[in-house]
Formats: C-alpha cells, sequence, structure tokens
C-alpha cells in the first residue's frame, strides 16, 4: 500500500526479520505502536471564530529509553503517517546507537494559512494536551515539518507552566537562548552529508563536481544543498511545493536559499529553467536528496531514476515497491534511518546538554556527530556486505537487533 506509510514501514520490518530471525515474540511487539494519543482542542481565531484541531502523538517504543521524535503542522497529517514516523525513529535512534525510542507527533492544519499569534495559540493547546505523556524520562518531542525553533519555545514554556517546574530536557531544537544545542540546525543536513561522503567512496563517485539534485528546500533541503556545495558537489536542481529550478551548469545554492526567502519559493530563481518536483526525481545526475516528505519514488517512477546514490533525506520518501525495482537497477539507497539521523543524534546531545547543565562548542558538536554517523554507516555497511542485502534492509536488521536485545535483557513483552 504505497500511500499507506504505516504499512510501508511494516513491509520493510518485515524484509529485514527474514534475515534478522527475531523471536517471533519479540518481533510482534516490534510492529505495534506501544502508546497511540489522539486529541481535539479548540481555539480562538483572530477573527474571533473557535476552530477545533485534531492533534496525534504516539510512542513506538521506549524499550531503549525515553521516546524520541518531532511535531510536525501539517494539513495531510494522519495517524497511519505518525505511527510509521514514530517507528522509523525507533530505528533510526537504534541504528546511530542513541539510548533512546521512537515516537512522533502531528497537528493537522495548514501552517501557511494562519498567523504567527494563532500558531503561538495551536503550539501551546497541543501541548498541554499531550503533557502527562512527554517529558525529559518519559518522550521528548522535536521540530519536525513546518515546527520551529519558536514553535519549540512555546511548548517547553506551555508545559513548564503546567509542571511549574524547569525541565529544559523536556523537549530539544529550541532556541540556543533557552537550552538549545549549537549546531542543531544543520544537524540533519550535516549528518546527511557524512553518509553521502562515504557512500561516494563505496560507489566509486568523486565529490568534486559529482551532480546533486535536491527535490524539497527547507531546513534540511537546503542546508544539505549548501554543504555539498562548499564541499566541491555541482547543485544543479531543487525544488520546493510550489515548483523547482534546473541548471545544466549547477548554481550556488545560498543564493537560491536566499531568492527563496523574499520570494517564497526556488522557482524563477535566475539563469535556471523551471523543472517540476516529479521531473526533478527523474534527472540524469550523481546523487538525489529527496528532503520533502513521503511516499515521492514509487513504482511509478522509480525506473525511471537515473541517480547513482539516493540519500534520504526526508522519511519514507521510497516505497517498498520503488527499493525493488532501485535495488534491479544497482542504485546505492542511504535509508532515512540512517541518513537523515544527524538531527536526532544532536538533539539527544541537546538533551545530554540540558540534564548536565554542560554545553558544548559547534565543533564539540560536529565532531561528536561525524564519529556516531561514520561508525553508524560501516555497521549497517558491514550488514549489508555480510548479508548480501541492500542498505534499507542492514538498517532495519541492525535496529532490531538491537531493540530487540534490550527487550529480552528486560525479560518483557516491552
Amino acid at each position: 500500500m504505497a500511500d499507506n506509510p504505516f504499512e510501508n514501514q511494516l513491509q520493510q520490518l518485515e524484509k529485514a526479520q527474514k534475515i534478522a530471525q527475531i523471536d517471533k515474540n519479540i518481533y510482534e511487539v516490534l510492529k505495534t505502536p506501544q502508546r497511540v494519543t489522539e486529541v481535539s482542542f479548540p481555539i480562538e481565531m483572530d477573527n474571533g471564530e473557535t476552530r477545533t484541531f485534531d492533534g496525534f502523538r504516539v510512542l513506538h517504543s521506549d524499550v531503549r529509553g525515553p521516546g524520541k521524535g518531532g511535531i510536525r503542522f501539517h494539513q495531510n497529517v494522519s495517524i497511519e503517517e505518525v505511527k510509521a514516523l514514530a517507528a522509523w525513529m525507533t530505528w533510526k535512534t537504534a541504528v546511530v546507537g542513541i539510548p533512546m525510542g521512537g515516537a512522533k507527533g502531528g497537528v493537522v492544519f495548514n501552517p501557511k494559512e494562519i498567523s504567527q499569534h494563532e500558531l503561538e495559540l495551536i503550539s501551546r493547546g497541543f501541548i498541554r494536551e499531550i503533557a502527562e505523556f512527554v517529558g525529559v524520562d518519559k518522550d521528548v518531542p522535536a521540530p519536525d515539518v513546518y515546527t520551529t525553533p519558536q514553535v519549540m519555545a512555546w511548548m517547553l514554556d506551555e508545559f513548564e507552566k503546567l509542571k511549574d517546574r524547569k525541565e529544559p530536557g523536556m523537549i530539544t531544537g529550541k532556541p540556543i537562548e533557552i537550552g538549545g544545542s549549537q549546531g542543531r540546525g544543520t544537524a540533519t543536513a550535516k549528518g546527511g552529508v557524512f553518509t553521502v561522503l562515504e557512500a561516494v567512496k563505496h560507489v566509486g563517485i568523486k565529490p568534486k563536481g559529482a551532480t546533486v539534485a535536491i527535490q524539497g528546500y527547507g531546513n534540511a533541503g537546503h542546508n544539505m544543498a549548501i554543504l555539498l556545495h562548499e564541499l566541491g558537489f555541482k547543485i544543479i536542481a531543487a525544488s520546493d511545493s510550489k515548483g523547482g529550478i534546473y541548471s545544466k551548469a549547477g548554481f550556488d545554492p545560498e543564493k537560491v536559499f536566499e531568492h527563496k526567502q523574499k520570494t517564497k519559493s526556488v522557482s524563477g530563481f535566475a539563469g535556471t529553467e523551471p523543472i517540476t518536483n516529479e521531473a526533478l526525481l527523474e534527472l540524469e545526475c550523481d546523487i538525489l536528496v529527496p528532503a520533502a516528505l513521503e511516499n515521492q519514488i514509487t513504482a511509478e517512477n522509480a525506473g525511471n531514476v537515473k541517480a547513482k546514490i539516493i540519500a534520504e533525506l526526508a522519511n519514507g520518501p521510497t516505497t517498498p515497491e520503488a527499493d525493488e525495482i532501485l535495488n534491479k537497477n544497482k542504485v546505492f539507497i542511504i535509508p532515512d534511518i540512517l541518513c537523515n539521523a544527524g538531527g536526532v543524534t544532536v538533539s539527544y546531545f541537546e538533551w545530554i546538554q540540558n540534564r548536565t547543565g554542560d554545553y558544548w562548542t559547534e565543533d564539540v558538536v560536529f565532531e561528536r556527530l561525524e564519529k556516531r554517523m561514520i561508525t553508524a554507516f560501516d555497521d549497517v555497511f558491514s550488514i549489508c556486505k555480510e548479508k548480501t542485502c541492500n542498505m534499507r534492509t542492514a538498517a532495519f536488521v541492525l535496529a532490531m537487533q538491537r531493540v530487540s536485545k534490550a527487550i529480552e535483557l528486560r525479560s518483557c513483552h516491552r
């Protein structure tokens, strides 16, 4: 079911189970979220009318530590999507060896259609509804699609008022001034770059002049473009929800981002030609970076993908059916639960800093991030070679083994 991300995640899990051979009772636990919370809350809008908002928070597993995962604000948020994202967080934290579990949240609305004041009210309203389920030792939220450090600040403030205590570690991705970590803003992209630099060695691509197409030009996508460009890669295409741009000669991704900030889209950047999101995925390039939403590479278009490497900066951008086609065509995929784990890794670093009161420099943060990302890549690649499977299956095998071991050691089914 290409349109159901949770079913896609279960298919990925099943494929890995054939190799991992986890105890059947433990495997049953791995397939099921631990807690699913659905809420509705009223907000008085700027025009005086009351509007009800629906939201979700899913804790997939806390067997390896407190839940960890973002909150997204998007009109297409669904319970199936949030369940899938929570499960992917369980596997992601396990792959990079973070002692945390997996969780995710979301509120159903289009943030582009509301005011800043309304955004604050929704942020505070949602955290009030889930306050009993989150906390520094329970479940630690973070930013995701269309949520920002400012949103995290409002949520932290509301939570601390409710609990009548300071607890900065209950949420990550905060502004530096109230306990955020250096490097958090570029962490997802930075982690992705570390994995790309490892992948090009195995595929035999030289970074200088290697061509890159990036679908999605939000925080992760535009930072990935800038970082790769600084290393000598050539960015030839970029897109966002309103359209895309292409230039065979390449362009300066920083200038494109400045253009997007002024015009609200990458479209129309000087010296480029327009390209659709769909066409971008099928471009002739060395590296394709899906950095938008789920289910972008499907059975319908996977056969037309010409990239040698796909670096999944988004969560779940490739369906299981597309995976089969890409593997057959020998495309090297850096799976999402490895490629985009830089964000959760630095969120974990932020959580540690909040708990100890010892705050690190950006250099220290990135040095520790690089070490974790390269170790994780090597761990996954070793399983990939040993079991003769693709990188995604190898990442799931590694994650399942680590989570199931924790369940086994606790002698419980949760």
